[in-house]
């Protein structure tokens, strides 16, 4: 099928685009914008809806697992999409991790199912992930960072007198540049390792290892900022994670969310091989799913900013202008850049005091019902 692909865009394109960076194509090539589109809805269309009960049939359960309804709006029926799998390192007897993603035929969130079970949680994390953190996935991080703290104007440029929480904060590398712009700040990470990096970096704040209901210093609360640096996709209950978040706000607070774009246009080129789908990830949202998530936690709106890439923000890219403008259009059409970046606001004073020059989003409202039901885990 890969090779099938390539062979029809080299078909329609020629060689005019060898040159421009694989996940770039999409967003550059004439047309391809609409033809992922329409390829997606065909996909959503032609894949059967079933129920839970038959999907447990279909689907086996890990140890560290169970089964789950829609974490949004309770809706039990799936629709398998995907079935992201890793490359297998050589010597390793182990098998190559895989899993199935869903798509909920009520709202359309995409979530893994099965999922982790919370208390398994750190399964994930506990060895050596900070040298996940710190190698090849650590370069270019606090470009990223200062990238999208920019893209919301005047609500993360001055941090002084300000109280932020960095919530999942790895080896620290946000947390120096929010201590630079004066930030009073906190981090906690699952990562024992991660932790002590952390904390070596910080000239004032700390950071903790464990769970932050569990750490006094972060229960009690009162932080004028939390921040989920590609932490959002790793939470398995995020109704009761937010339900937290939206405690631990002070009046006027505010939550910066970065994570993988379920909208995302390569999404829809890639399928199963889209880079979101990594080994860690459990659900993903996008601009349609988020706002729900907010409005259900108590929050009362959110301001999205378009991700067109690091170096295309940052100006040391290599495309051409033209290229450039292009990708930024198709961007912008599709709500497909391929990271989701947004800011919560936890209540209508903090959209008064931050939201100037923002598109602010009003949340939909609290509603009874519609929790999440996940499965007693099985053997």
């Amino acid at each position: 099928m890969a090779t099938a692909k390539r062979a029809l865009g080299r078909l329609l394109y020629g060689k005019r685009y060898d040159k421009v960076p694989q996940a770039q194509r999409v967003y550059v090539r004439p047309g391809e914008r609409l033809l992922r589109e329409l390829s997606w809805r065909r996909l959503v269309r032609g894949t059967e809806i079933i129920s839970l009960e038959e999907f447990k049939r279909r689907v086996s359960l890990g140890p560290i697992e169970e089964y789950l309804s829609c974490m949004l709006c309770g809706e039990s029926r799936q629709q398998p999409l995907f079935r992201p799998q890793g490359e297998k390192k050589k010597g390793d007897t182990r098998p190559a991790w895989s899993y199935v993603v869903v798509r909920c035929p009520s709202c359309g969130f995409l979530y893994r199912n099965p999922n982790i079970r919370p208390e398994r949680l750190g399964d994930l994390y506990a060895k050596n992930y900070s040298g996940f953190l710190t190698g090849d996935y650590a370069a270019n991080r606090q470009r990223r960072y200062r990238l999208t703290m920019d893209a919301f104007g005047e609500v993360f440029r001055d941090g002084t007198g300000r109280r932020l929480l960095d919530f999942g904060c790895g080896s620290g590398l946000f947390l120096e540049l929010a201590e630079e712009r004066g930030f009073d700040v906190t981090g906690v990470d699952l990562s024992p390792d991660s932790v002590k990096l952390a904390n070596e970096r910080l000239r004032r704040g700390r950071a903790f290892h464990g769970v932050a209901e569990e750490i006094p210093e972060i229960a009690r609360g009162g932080f004028d900022v939390i921040t989920l640096w590609s932490v959002l996709a790793h939470l398995p209950r995020p109704l009761e994670d937010f339900d937290r978040f939206r405690r631990m706000l002070a009046p006027g607070g505010v939550l910066l969310i970065l994570t993988v774009n379920a909208r995302s246009l390569l999404l829809k080129a890639s399928g199963s091989k889209w880079n979101g789908f990594t080994k860690n990830h459990l659900m993903f949202y996008s601009s349609q799913t988020l706002p729900v998530l907010l409005g259900r936690t108590g929050f009362a709106g959110v301001a999205f900013s378009h991700f067109y890439g690091d170096t295309i923000e940052a100006g040391s890219t290599r495309l051409p202008v033209a290229y450039q403008r292009r990708l930024r259009r198709a961007v912008e059409a599709s709500d497909g850049g391929n990271m989701l970046r947004a800011v919560a606001f936890a209540d209508e004073d903090a959209i008064i005091r931050w939201g100037a020059g923002l598109r602010v989003r009003h949340c939909p409202a609290r509603v009874p019902g519609g929790e999440h039901r996940a499965e007693p885990p099985t053997s």
